[in-house]
């Protein structure tokens, strides 16, 4: 009988220690709902080397219930996948029909426990366009107390999987007060819990595969903790076949490329540096008049002296590129609030055109982009190594 819940979030593809996630969360099903909320997929080399397919795997060998997160959207509508994951806020923009599952209602601890999941709209909003046409959100407290007005009577206790930021859920817990446990995603902040908020509770375990959110059962309500995975318990088949392919993964990125350049070495990856020093490159190399840039676009990785595959990859994860794009309809102050701290270069004022990363040209300022598009990583990789390669 399953007397609890165990909650992984923003793995982001992390796979460099895959045997204690894999390990602990193989033992922890047999006594609980093993469940993910959100953006399980995209963040590192092996993402980029696999497409997926290792993330796949896992989801498919170790977990029950899954929350579409920003990154690897499309993924959950792979239909294995789609399967699992529930959400009760992703909706038809035709139809107004959900995209997925709404709600599973599964026996945990004696009770009828619903589990269910909601995307925040600013979460939604960063989703590559491609990838979400047709499809839209509702604000989350109002997809819950509509789910929750509909099976009221047949269930005791509400668990929603959230990947719309821990402050967000503070405020989603009081706007839906019989929601018993919410499992934060998204922020990527040092918030953790577990808060609690009148009778719910509110927690995330460590990102990046370092832990897990834990709920249990008990008379009463529900004991909640956060912890990082535990070393020394041995993984098993079938999920034994999966640690020997990222080992063999592994070894690819950790292929060296060439030695750093001083001021990178033996620190976490200064953005703002790599992005100003990326703005000035493509001034005197492309003669950019002007470059606007998301501090996003880049991951503050921690290097040692050499920059291998893996590091590259990590760096710029999502095979970006730069184009020049017009910008006569951005508005700078929205678009900071959507992506984050942005580089304006030389700045104040910015043009008509500038150049930029595609995603954001793509997603937020319509699309308006010409010229051939230049590869990101290559760049980066002339920044902090002094290697051209194909940087021009």
């Amino acid at each position: 009988m399953l007397d609890g819940v165990v909650a992984t979030v923003d793995v982001h593809s992390s796979f460099d220690r895959p045997t204690p996630m894999l390990a602990h969360l193989q033992a922890a099903r047999r006594r609980a709902l093993v469940v993910d909320a959100g953006d399980f997929f995209e963040g590192s080399g092996y993402y980029r080397l696999g497409g997926g397919a290792i993330e796949r795997h896992v989801l498919l060998s170790l977990y029950d219930v899954l929350a579409p997160g920003n990154h690897g959207w499309r993924h959950h509508f792979e239909p294995d996948l789609r399967a699992l994951t529930v959400c009760a806020n992703a909706v038809d923009t035709t139809t107004g029909e959900p995209l997925f599952r709404t709600v599973r209602i599964e026996r945990i601890g004696g009770r009828r426990v619903a589990v269910t999941a909601v995307i925040g709209m600013d979460a939604f909003a960063t989703i590559p366009l491609a990838e979400r046409i047709g499809h839209g959100v509702i604000r989350p407290e109002l997809a819950l107390q509509e789910l929750y007005q509909r099976h009221r009577d047949a269930v005791d206790d509400w668990i929603v999987l959230s990947h719309t930021g821990f402050d967000h859920d503070l405020a989603l817990a009081t706007a839906c007060p019989f929601v018993s446990v919410i499992f934060s995603g998204h922020c990527h902040s040092p918030q953790y819990g577990p808060a609690r908020v009148r009778d719910s509770v509110v927690l995330k375990g460590p990102e990046l595969g370092e832990g897990y959110a834990q709920v249990v059962r008990q008379d009463g309500g529900w004991a909640a903790h956060t912890s990082r995975f535990p070393e020394g318990i041995i993984v098993a088949p079938p999920v034994s076949a999966l640690v020997a392919q990222l080992d063999a993964m592994r070894e690819r990125l950790l292929q060296p490329i060439g030695l750093l350049s001083a001021p990178f070495r033996d620190a976490v990856l200064d953005r703002r540096r790599v992005l100003t020093l990326i703005a000035t490159w493509l001034g005197s190399c492309h003669a950019a008049e002007a470059v606007l840039l998301n501090d996003t676009s880049l991951r503050p990785v921690h290097l040692g002296k050499v920059l291998r595959e893996g590091d590259l990859m990590a760096i710029e994860p999502f095979a970006n590129e730069l184009v020049r794009a017009h910008l006569v309809t951005a508005d700078l102050g929205t678009l900071s609030v959507q992506v984050g701290p942005l580089l304006v270069y030389p700045g104040p004022d910015m043009p008509r055109c500038a150049w930029t990363t595609r995603y954001l040209a793509d997603t937020f300022l319509g699309g308006r982009w010409n010229g051939p598009p230049l590869a990101l990583a290559p760049i980066v990789r002339t920044i902090l190594t002094g290697q051209e390669g194909d940087a021009s």
